[in-house]
């Protein structure tokens, strides 16, 4: 078994997006002047069936080499395929992906774009969607012929792609041996044999799949046809440590634009389900509603924070193109049931120590595709969703009820889709939290929020951030929760009935000494803290891992902490020391083994 830690994040995006738009040149799109057919800006690139794929090539291949290493750079992209076929048996259509990159069909189903060849990510992340490759070698020499290649990290989720013909690998072994492989999230997508490889865990939800070779430390399926039987185990890497649920309790799947019949751009918004498993193309159309596109503000990099608010107060949905945003107040997103969509990671930066965007607590809300960087001045938060007037810190809460009554949205949830935050990195930031939820049955579907533990404005005193994410809303469902390297808990969790489907964090590096890391006469912070009041929780596919770089032995205590109430349950639960000093003592309060330089894993199949 080999095994090789992240040290790497690139974040390139793979979705089912559409825009008639030309190309007048091989890396430029033509804008477009009509109300159904919006200026998507320059860095949407459109392609045709009937272009030549040698153009093509030349297009996918020039943004790539720009962006291929380009993990703290500032340009984004967006490729759109409108619905056809592109390469062919005789002549692939093979291409690499770099960071900041989106690629995605413009049909209403995965079926209605075909890529006969490679899309590949090598020891980088790609996020696929709403398309159909068909894996082709042609073309490819040795070991680069034997499968697509999706060696990805945290970030990079695949999204309504049907893979054929082939072997999908998300391990890049033909580069130097197997590398960089920490991710990850496939939803909706059917796939043939996934040959895991190094991917320390991955979560695969609500999809179809001929088989799966392996597990490292962690790997989910949720509602996944033809997922491994249940394995976890108490003893690592045998039995698989695989985690299999036969269905996800409550699920929506991101919003996408499409082309219509009459070659008009809308944004599917699709239906939410209970208890899936498979997708929600299975059957052909899937079930949902869609907009036309002159129901949303188009924002650009160079629009003000003023100007996106004017329109969310007009009723305007928002779609964000590629690039990043700077802005001088907070964005409201007051509506029911609005919608914001980022392109090719749209990046907000708050250039004052408040929020990037607030959102209220009223039903049906959709965030999708967008990327947070903090900025040099402090903020409280920079993603609230719901009322703000508290931010648990993990102590009991004798006042959970004291905002009164929250609103119902079971029937018609907010959902979070592909949201992304950084602490520093690209730019020098802090932010004491990253995302506060205070509204109930929220669905949060693939989060990453990252204390840069590389890159630019990297320290114990300059990057600071308290804590990732806090949940103080009820019924919360999370899909694919990767929290890493905050100052104290990573994870706050106060809200009633919390469901959690894979969690994955690296504990902060950087604790200088171990008396700056500790909190009520315990060392350092958990990963995981389910409040002292909760009374029901319950999650599957837990994992912390420890890399204390400073020089003292520097331990944490625990990686998880949950209240001894019969309704608050952890499955498949584990601490990993990746290397450095100190370690982890328990798993789970004061259960589990200690995870050090003489041992590496402890698995806990079950708490309490």
């Amino acid at each position: 078994m080999v095994m090789f830690r992240r040290t790497s994040i690139s974040i390139p995006l793979l979705t089912a997006l559409l825009a008639l738009l030309s190309l007048d040149s091989p890396a430029r799109a033509q804008p477009l002047e009509t109300a159904a057919r919006p200026d998507l800006g320059p860095n949407v690139v459109i392609f045709d069936p009937g272009m030549p794929t040698s153009q093509i090539q030349a297009t996918v291949d020039a943004i790539a080499a720009q962006q291929v290493d380009s993990e703290m750079g500032t340009q984004r992209y967006t490729l759109l395929f409108k619905p056809g076929s592109y390469g062919s048996v005789a002549a692939p259509l093979t291409f690499q992906v770099g960071y900041y990159t989106e690629v995605a069909g413009l049909g209403a189903a995965p079926t209605d774009v075909v890529i006969h060849g490679h899309i590949d990510v090598y020891n980088r992340c790609l996020t696929p969607s709403n398309l159909t490759l068909r894996i082709n070698a042609a073309g490819q020499v040795g070991c680069r012929s034997t499968a697509n290649f999706w060696a990805v990290s945290q970030v990079s989720s695949m999204r309504r792609v049907n893979v054929t013909g082939g072997t999908l690998s998300l391990m890049d072994y033909c580069t130097a041996g197997p590398q960089f492989a920490s991710g990850g999230f496939i939803a909706d997508s059917r796939t043939g044999f996934v040959i895991n490889g190094s991917q320390q865990q991955f979560l695969v939800r609500d999809s179809s799949i001929d088989g799966w070779s392996n597990g490292v430390w962690n790997q989910v399926f949720s509602g996944v046809i033809g997922a491994p039987p249940q394995s976890f185990g108490n003893t690592p890497f045998d039995p698989p440590p695989y985690t299999t649920l036969p269905s996800s309790p409550v699920t929506r799947e991101r919003p996408f634009l499409y082309l219509d019949a009459a070659g008009q751009l809308q944004v599917f918004v699709p239906a939410l389900r209970h208890d899936s498993a498979g997708t929600t193309w299975a059957g052909g159309t899937s079930a949902g509603s869609s907009l036309p596109i002159d129901r949303f503000f188009i924002a650009a990099p160079t629009d003000s924070a003023h100007a996106i608010n004017t329109a969310l107060d007009r009723g305007k949905h928002v779609i964000f193109t590629p690039g990043i945003y700077h802005l001088d107040r907070t964005l409201h997103v007051k509506r029911p049931d609005t919608i914001v969509l980022g392109l090719g990671f749209a990046t907000l930066v708050p250039d004052r120590d408040i929020a990037a965007m607030q959102v209220a607590d009223v039903p049906g809300v959709k965030l999708a595709g967008l990327l947070i960087d903090a900025g040099p001045d402090r903020s409280p938060v920079l993603l609230q969703i719901g009322d703000d007037d508290r931010h648990g810190d993990g102590d009991d809460r004798d006042d959970r009820d004291h905002r009164g009554r929250r609103r119902d949205a079971s029937s018609d949830p907010t959902s979070l889709h592909d949201i992304f935050f950084r602490i520093g990195g690209a730019t020098p930031g802090q932010a004491t939290l990253s995302l506060a939820v205070d509204s109930d049955n929220v669905i949060l579907d693939n989060i990453w929020a990252w204390r840069a533990d590389h890159g630019n404005g990297v320290g114990w005193t300059v990057n600071r951030a308290d804590t990732g994410v806090v949940i103080n809303g009820d019924h919360v469902t999370a899909y694919g929760l990767f929290v890493e390297h905050y100052q104290r808990f990573n994870v706050i969790w106060n809200g009633e009935d919390g469901k959690t489907i894979m969690f994955q964090n690296e504990l902060p590096y950087d604790p200088p000494t171990q008396a700056a890391w500790m909190h009520d006469g315990r060392n350092g912070f958990a990963a995981y803290k389910i409040g002292d009041a909760v009374r029901t929780h319950e999650a599957w596919g837990l994992g912390s891992y420890s890399n204390f770089i400073a020089g003292p032995d520097i331990h944490a205590t625990s990686a998880f902490e949950a209240p001894p109430a019969p309704g608050v349950q952890l499955h498949d639960v584990l601490s990993v020391f990746l290397n450095g000093f100190g370690g982890i003592d328990h798993v789970v309060n004061d259960i589990g083994s200690a995870v050090n330089a003489s041992h590496a894993v402890t698995n806990l199949v079950s708490f309490p």
